[in-house]
């Protein structure tokens, strides 16, 4: 079960835009499953639509995350707004051999029966939001800390260079 599970039904669709939060324990297990310091704040809201035996989810989630600087480690406030398009589909039959999937397929999301967990799809695309290679304002100095230049003072080749002994 998922950290941030909010189950809906296919065939019971709510009307109109649903406001889809995590609390505070939900917040903590994902920082904790993501990597992240912490998850200070989750949330998204997302309409509904049934087409035919699928459910298309669209809206928009907004998160406030706390992230390790990439360079120098420290604690990195970031914010995540990113849009929900999501397309929830009956989960095909067991194949056997090879399966061959169109563009199409790639952005869909099996449900179980009818069931659909809306909770794990904002989890995740809140995940795809953060940059891993995030940098704070103490990257540049970390860097010269650690003796390691950017390519305008001569980038990691002069630095190998460096290191060749004269024969």
């Amino acid at each position: 079960m998922s950290e941030f599970a909010r189950l809906f039904d296919a065939a019971r669709l709510p009307t109109g835009a649903q406001l889809v939060e995590a609390n505070e324990a939900e917040c903590a297990a994902l920082a904790k499953r993501f990597g992240l310091v912490a998850v200070k704040r989750l949330s998204a809201r997302v309409t509904m639509v049934a087409d035919g035996p699928t459910v298309r989810a669209t809206g928009r989630l907004e998160a406030q995350v706390v992230q390790s600087c990439a360079v120098s480690g420290d604690d990195l406030p970031t914010k995540i707004a990113e849009p929900v398009a999501l397309h929830f589909v009956p989960a095909l039959p067991p194949s056997e051999g090879e399966v061959e999937l169109d563009s199409a397929d790639l952005d869909q999301i099996e449900m179980d029966g009818t069931r659909f967990d809306l909770g794990e799809a904002i989890a995740q695309g809140m995940a795809l939001g953060i940059d891993l290679y995030a940098e704070g304002p103490g990257a540049k100095e970390a860097r010269r800390k650690a003796g390691i230049l950017n390519e305008a003072e001569g980038g990691a080749f002069a630095a190998l260079k460096g290191l060749l002994k004269d024969n």
